[in-house]
């Protein structure tokens, strides 16, 4: 990959968020075909718009080991039966959808152009972040010594968010002939994107139908074999030769049923480019307010523009978007550019709130099959940026949850449990879909996967809740999901905990923290630890905003969501008496534990490993293969006593833990963080981003450090070959949310807007909008000032903290403070 302009000084322009700026801040280039870095690039060019998205596949690729032309639909899963260890086993995936790229191009009688088979003379692939445009321009000779130029432009649409569009250009540069094309739609696909040591394709379609819906469209419609979830998507092919439009003859191939075209050739001229526009509706059963997919999408596409208008829209709807999310930072080069990136594929991901969808946080976006398709806790990352900005979008994405309530009230039911017990992995209905066993590539068996023990998913989802809450002022949402979630997350934990009369104190056993190297002691594996710090302290907070919360609902007017929430009499006072009297254990350095027991574990030299393997990011599965486990030792993938100091600040840790009975000093906090650094393999992407964010006041240079390597976890690809299966969307929104939140030293709490700014030496300035109570906001962060502008309007006035003194702002008031 280059970066234009990294090498020559240039910088992004910073007007105001949003503003073009450079180019070479918004585009992604790749100027050489390298087949092994296919499936990464592929990836990381998915064009997406919260619906649905498309890999950045050619048009003329098919899954082969070098390509995968991957299409998903957001919350469209099916589950598939296989056996695993001669045990019978069934996962649920997102769904491979129908592949609606192919346009392939044939000269004469030659096979269709491909490169893999080509003679590629030049090659350039660029990615539009601030538009969302993939082109790619390739010019090949044939056997005869003839060259030709094929441009490809590609969007999916964030305007009218079931259409997309491809244009092909076909140039003959010193030629003049027939040229065939064929453009379909195929459904003979599978789930065979994700290294997951199944050996047989996991076909998910069946087709329905498939017609020609017009002289110039086609029809296909499938649907998924177990949760028969209809898929229709309707194409529509325009040709132009020069700028004339032509109307060839054209053979309709219904192929084998699983895949349904047109077929024309056109007489080529030399110096004359031969255009073909193919415009794609689609819709599912899952669609509200449609009769059909196969009707919606063949009667949307009937009434659908042309190419170039759509595409005008599509650019104005982004334009639109980065008004509200672009983040500039000064000065440019790689890191500016991939900040932006890193925004794009988290939008892409999640920005189609006004499509009316349920579909919560794919870990992995819809740039493919890692992880199933699954939600995972990475919300707890990806919130804050989107909440600072367009607040509906996350309350619609907390809907997720919220319509998932019942089967999580039910799964605590089945455990003896209260409450919502929400599971690791979440899909179409909220059931616990984590896998049991896990492929170890590394000696090609199954080991057990206990990761279903991370009870703390929900933790995260009480705390997104009240985030929004704090954020927005957001009374109804609170009344009505808010306090429903945050309620029943409460009892649930509540539930867990046990209460020791000899030591005054309650524990929580048999879970796991986000650290997923500790599933049980050395001598029970599987059976998870207790008094993780993580969830004891995050227990303590989420039981006490759930009493402030019962005690909001009991005060509001009329009484009827306080009656809904059931609070028992003296429930508010079992959750107080455990939030205070819950375990949290220490080292004799002081420094928080794991859990109960760590330190008793066996010290590993971690260099040791580093110099014997490219990567100790799995070591888990490193010492699986070798006989051995990380339960044994002292060891960490993502530190769980760290997760606290990403998720509070160190003055709020204090306080709760102070709450708790604890003393934390500040030498106390250094040391964790000391600790925690040196015994941990960062084996997640999402580590990068919370270890930026603990040195963020304590070591700046080695914070920026790690954000770049947050930033450029999916560009460079850092776990060696993930990239492929789907980008980090966590680490992609926490590494914005450093920049933006962290550094500025953002915080919302109290009812107030704190600011405590500390940019490292490699930032010059950092600019952005946010939302926060009803007042539009554009920051702007300097090495000497900050600057606060609020919008003219009508809202009350805002409470704002910077470096410890209070300030009252107005709407349409401007303040600029030294730092």
């Amino acid at each position: 990959m280059t970066v234009p302009g990294a090498l020559d000084g240039s910088t992004c322009g910073m007007a105001h968020p949003g503003s073009p700026g450079d180019a070479d801040c918004w585009v992604v280039v790749f100027d050489d075909y390298l087949p092994d870095e296919e499936g990464r690039r592929e990836a990381l060019c998915t064009l997406a718009n919260g619906y649905w998205g498309t890999r950045g596949a050619g048009e003329e690729t098919v899954a082969d080991g070098t390509h995968y032309p991957g299409t998903y639909f957001a919350g469209v899963y099916d589950s598939v039966d296989w056996m695993s260890d001669d045990s019978p086993t069934s996962d649920e995936e997102m769904v491979n959808a129908p592949n609606w790229l192919p346009i392939r191009i044939r000269l004469d009688t030659e096979e269709s152009l491909c490169l893999d088979r080509a003679d590629v003379r030049a090659f350039r692939q660029e990615l539009d972040v601030r538009h969302g445009i993939l082109t790619r321009e390739v010019t090949v000779r044939d056997a005869r010594g003839r060259v030709t130029t094929v441009r490809s432009d590609r969007f999916v649409s964030q305007s009218t968010v079931r259409l997309a569009a491809i244009r092909v250009t076909v140039l003959p540069v010193d030629w003049s002939g027939p040229v065939t094309i064929w453009t379909g739609i195929d459904a003979g696909v599978a789930n065979t994107n994700a290294a997951h040591g199944i050996s047989k394709a996991r076909r998910h379609l069946r087709s329905i139908r498939s017609s020609e819906a017009g002289p110039d469209t086609i029809l296909l419609e499938a649907e998924t074999t177990h949760s028969n979830i209809r898929i229709a998507l309707a194409a529509r092919t325009t040709v132009r030769l020069g700028d004339s439009e032509i109307r060839p003859r054209r053979r309709f191939d219904a192929g084998d049923g699983d895949r349904v075209g047109q077929q024309f050739t056109v007489d080529a001229a030399a110096g004359v480019p031969l255009v073909i526009d193919k415009v794609v509706r689609v819709s599912t059963s899952r669609d509200r307010a449609v009769r059909t997919p196969s009707e919606a999408a063949s009667d949307g596409i009937r009434h659908t523009e042309v190419f170039d208008r759509l595409l005008r829209e599509h650019i104005r709807a982004w334009e639109r978007i980065w008004l509200e999310f672009a983040v500039e930072m000064r000065p440019a080069g790689e890191a500016a550019l991939a900040l932006h990136l890193d925004a794009f594929h988290v939008l892409q991901t999640l920005n189609a709130v006004d499509a009316d969808l349920d579909a919560g946080v794919p870990a992995r976006g819809l740039h493919g099959e890692a992880y199933g398709g699954h939600v995972f806790w990475d919300e707890l990352f990806v919130y804050p940026f989107i909440t600072l900005r367009r607040p509906r979008l996350t309350s619609a994405l907390l809907g997720y949850r919220h319509r998932r309530l019942a089967a999580a009230n039910e799964a605590a039911a089945r455990a003896g449990r209260a409450g919502a017990m929400f599971p690791w992995q979440s899909g179409i209905a909220g059931d616990d879909v984590t896998p049991r066993r896990l492929f170890n590539p590394l000696n090609a068996t199954w080991m057990p996967d206990n990761s279903a023990l991370q009870r703390h998913v929900g933790l995260a989802v009480a705390f997104s809740a009240w985030q929004y809450y704090e954020s927005t002022g957001d009374l109804q949402f609170l009344l009505h999901e808010g306090a429903d979630l945050i309620v029943e997350v409460a009892r649930f934990f509540a539930s867990l905990a046990i209460y020791d009369p000899t030591r005054d104190r309650y524990s929580i056993d048999h879970v796991m923290g986000p650290d997923e190297f500790h599933d049980g002691y050395p001598d029970r594996p599987g059976e998870g630890v207790r008094d993780n710090a993580y969830t004891n302290a995050m227990t303590a907070w989420v039981l006490r905003r759930a009493i402030a919360v019962a005690d909001l609902l009991q005060r509001h007017p009329g009484g009827l969501d306080w009656m809904r929430l059931d609070v028992a009499p003296g429930e508010t006072e079992t959750w107080a008496r455990i939030a205070e009297r819950l375990t949290v254990v220490f080292n004799d350095d002081g420094s928080l534990s794991q859990f109960d027991g760590y330190q008793d574990l066996e010290p590993i030299d971690l260099d040791a490993y580093r110099r014997a393997n490219a990567s100790i990011g799995r070591l888990d599965l490193i010492l699986n293969a070798a006989g051995d486990t990380t339960n044994r030792y002292q060891v960490a993938k993502q530190p769980d006593a760290l997760m606290l100091l990403y998720v509070f600040s160190a003055e709020e840790l204090r306080g709760l833990l102070g709450s708790m009975g604890y003393e934390f000093p500040a030498d106390a906090v250094v040391r964790t963080v000391e600790r925690y650094s040196a015994a941990s393999t960062y084996g997640s992407t999402l580590s990068n981003v919370v270890h930026s964010w603990l040195e963020a006041r304590r070591d700046r240079a080695r914070s920026w450090r790690f954000l770049e390597t947050a930033l450029f976890s999916d560009l460079d690809d850092i776990q060696h070959g993930t990239t492929r299966e789907g980008v980090h969307i966590g680490a992609m929104a926490g590494s914005v949310d450093l920049v933006t939140r962290c550094y500025p030293g953002l915080e919302m709490r109290d009812g107030r807007l704190w600011f405590h700014p500390q940019l490292p030496e490699e930032i010059d300035s950092i600019a952005f909008h946010i939302w926060y109570r009803d007042q539009a906001l554009s920051i702007v962060v300097t090495q000497d000032v900050l600057r606060i502008a609020s919008a003219e309007g009508v809202a009350a006035p805002i409470r704002i903290v910077v470096e410890g003194t209070e300030h009252e702002l107005a709407t349409g008031e401007s303040r600029t403070f030294p730092i």
